[in-house]
């Protein structure tokens, strides 16, 4: 079963076509080669592609960067313009969801502020469970 999620969540993570059409697809882009270094997808509580946000929050999925531009900001830059995006929205929080062995995720977030949000981690199918992280909207 877990096979199955994975490959799901797969093929769903590169329909970046339909993530754009239906949420708000940020790609972080290379100034001197226009080259994609990394994706993420900014979501309102309702739309088809939030999971853990309720009113009055905002929230980010997929966040994924090319393995060859780690460490160059990419993380970094996708998630604060996240930040901003949900203050805009008025948003007055913003949340995400990770895989607990994502610890390099995990420092980032915590740098930027976010803290674990225990009561709100969940489990999208038998043997994948997921932490929830929640930051207040600057």
């Amino acid at each position: 079963m877990l096979d199955a999620v994975e490959d799901g969540y797969e093929l769903r993570l590169a329909n970046a076509a339909l993530r754009a059409e239906q949420a708000h697809l940020l790609v972080a882009v290379d100034p001197d080669t226009d080259e994609a270094l990394g994706t993420v997808t900014f979501c309102l509580p309702g739309g088809p592609w939030a999971e853990i946000s309720r009113t009055g929050e905002a929230e980010f999925r997929m966040l994924a960067v090319a393995p060859e531009a780690r460490g160059r900001g990419a993380g970094r830059a996708l998630v604060e313009e996240c930040l901003r995006r949900a203050a805009a929205a008025g948003a007055g929080r913003l949340v995400l969801s990770t895989q607990p062995s994502s610890a390099v995720a995990h420092r980032l977030y915590e740098r930027l502020g976010f803290s674990r949000l225990p009561e709100r981690d969940w489990s999208p199918a038998p043997g994948v469970d997921l932490l929830a992280y929640a930051r207040p909207a600057p």
